[in-house]
């Protein structure tokens, strides 16, 4: 068969065994060792758990499992709802500051704990129902939260990040600063939104209440002293210079990053036992378990992805695949478009992890020929792959939203977010007019990249 053949071949096996309903590491792994068997010598079969094995010694994936306990550390305990509730003290006051406190708090959780999911249920399980409480529409309340977890796979510890370093073989502490300036540009995006979104709520609000239709709650606006809002401070606080040591000692060269990822997840441990008393067997029970379940997934889907990729190359599928679109002589703007097309189309159906892990071999050589940089189309790429979080079929963070607010109906949800696929559409056109927003970090603290 020509490489064509069994290019074809491969990518339609791979879908038909994604869609039948197998785990994603068991489809990708299944598929790769079918065609091994088929195409490839005897002999590669005693190579699978090596290759396997090699491909997951990465130094840069042991930061995984330990930025996954400082999230569940972090996502188990209360720090959510205090963030929250502290910025809710302090903005309330501001037209639409309730949205714009759910925006920014789901910013800095996403940086404590870099889980999308867990974002939005620490966040969204204490926020939904007191938006809702003043006048949010159900759509606008969830949208918000839904569309403030997605930051959870940009701003550093991402580990969508984390992989796409390991797959394009860049720096990891260059494609963690490259995240931060995208990263307040969607919260700008976002609490912008949520501003202009709450004068119509308010005045749809104002409305019904002065023809009696709706409790007074519905326009309370609350009150809150100084000694109140300073009072919430200190519960928040620790988790804040939390954040902030760990970006200092890895940016300033105190440690690397798998030594940072521990730091951070001893710290958030020894944060939680000493601010909220969580230290009993029962109370870390949970946090372990977590931990482990989700490091095993993400582990088992990296290490099977991988042996999908190597089985790629040596049957120059991916190669091949890469020429081609080389052979097509797009424009350089046509040939981002068409990747940036097909990355956004996969990540309806698949999660990030297995996009950047199964694409990489095809996507990168042809945009590294056209002199694109790397480390900015990784935020690009984690920026886009943002869309698949909130619109259905997938939408991971759609069915979070509906299982911590069950009242929301399904349809309500995926509604509100709607408005912020747009957004980040909007996010991609301008990191494209304004690539700085993501270099100028990595540049002014590392240096200039040697080539772009």
């Amino acid at each position: 068969m020509t490489t064509l053949q069994i290019g074809l071949l491969f990518g339609a096996a791979t879908l038909i065994v994604l869609f039948s309903g197998i785990p994603i590491a068991f489809a990708l792994g299944s598929v790769a060792v079918l065609f091994m068997m088929t195409f490839m010598p005897r002999s590669s079969l005693d190579t699978i758990a090596q290759n396997v094995y090699e491909e997951m010694g990465n130094i840069t994936l042991l930061t995984i499992p330990l930025f996954v306990l400082k999230g569940a550390a972090i996502g188990k305990s209360r720090a959510g709802k205090d963030l929250y509730s502290a910025l809710h003290m302090w903005l309330n006051k501001i037209p639409g500051g309730l949205g714009i406190a759910v925006t920014i708090a789901c910013g800095l959780f996403a940086a404590m704990a870099g889980s999308s999911a867990a974002t939005c249920s620490a966040i969204g399980s204490s926020a939904i129902p007191e938006m809702r409480e003043r006048g949010y529409s159900a759509r606008l309340a969830s949208g918000l939260v839904a569309a403030g977890g997605t930051l959870g796979i940009l701003l550093p510890p991402s580990i969508t990040l984390i992989l796409y370093a390991v797959a394009a073989e860049q720096s990891l502490g260059r494609l963690f600063l490259a995240g931060i300036g995208p990263g307040l540009l969607l919260v700008v995006l976002f609490a912008s939104y949520g501003m202009l979104r709450y004068r119509y709520e308010h005045k749809t609000a104002t409305a019904t209440f002065a023809a009696g239709g709706a409790s007074a709650r519905i326009l309370q606006v609350d009150n809150y002293t100084m000694a109140e809002r300073f009072a919430a401070i200190p519960k928040v606080l620790p988790f804040i210079i939390l954040l902030l040591g760990v970006m200092l000692a890895l940016y300033g060269g105190f440690a690397t990053p798998s030594e940072t990822a521990g730091l951070g997840a001893v710290l958030a441990l020894v944060l939680i036992a000493a601010v909220y008393g969580a230290w009993r067997l029962r109370d870390l029970k949970p946090i372990f378990a977590s931990t482990l379940s989700e490091s095993t997934m993400l582990m088992m889907i990296i290490g099977m992805s991988l042996l999908y990729s190597y089985v790629m190359s040596y049957l120059h599928i991916s190669q091949s695949a890469a020429e081609w679109i080389v052979s097509l002589h797009l424009s350089r703007w046509m040939l981002f478009a068409a990747v940036v097309f097909l990355v956004m189309v996969l990540g309806f159906f698949l999660p990030p992890v297995s996009i950047i892990l199964m694409t990489a071999p095809i996507i990168l050589p042809p945009l590294k020929a056209e002199g694109f940089d790397l480390i900015w189309f990784g935020v690009m790429m984690s920026v886009v792959m943002e869309m698949g979080l909130i619109h259905p079929p997938v939408g991971l963070n759609i069915f979070v939203i509906n299982k911590i607010a069950p009242d929301i109906k399904l349809s309500d949800v995926i509604w509100g977010t709607i408005p912020f696929v747009f957004l980040i559409m909007l996010a991609v056109i301008i990191l494209c007019v304004f690539p700085g927003i993501a270099t100028w970090l990595p540049d002014h603290f590392m240096g200039a990249a040697v080539a772009r």
